[in-house]
This record gives C-alpha cells, structure tokens and sequence, in this order.
C-alpha cells in the first residue's frame, strides 16, 4: 500500500470501546470526502469494531496496523 497523508489525526489511546467509534464517527465528518482521517487506539476491540463500523456506514478501512501497544487505523471517508 502507498503511503497515505491524513487529513486528520485522531487520538484515542486509553479509551475503551464505545468511545474510539463515537469519535471517529464525529471526526470523520469533519474532513471531506476521499480524505484519510487516521485513528490511534489502545483497545483491542477497536479491530472488530472499525471493520463493522466502516461495513455499516459504507466508509472505507483502508489499513489497521499494530505499533508496540496501539493501533494505527486508516479510514478513508467515502460520504
């Protein structure tokens, strides 16, 4: 995958679900459509809930990775 530049960055380390997803459906309306907003995550359950998430709201998951102790999440906005 090419690098991607975020529109946005979106820090939720040390948040327990459901708070990562109420976020990052509030920040990604604040950039505009085909921008990356990039998402820092301590829990794990962010995995699950991202792939739903992006699923249900037609959004695109364009990478999940893991660093050290985090997850870096990449969603693109779609609409």
């Amino acid at each position: 995958m090419a690098d991607v530049t975020p529109a946005s960055v979106l820090d939720c380390k040390g948040m327990q679900c459901p708070l990562p997803v109420i976020k990052t459906a509030q920040a990604i309306k604040q950039i505009e459509v085909g921008q990356v907003l990039e998402l820092w995550a301590t829990d794990p359950g962010v995995e699950p809930d991202m792939r739903a998430w992006t699923s249900r709201t037609g959004n695109e998951l364009v990478s999940l990775t893991q660093e050290g102790d985090a997850f870096r999440v990449l969603l693109r906005r779609v609409r």
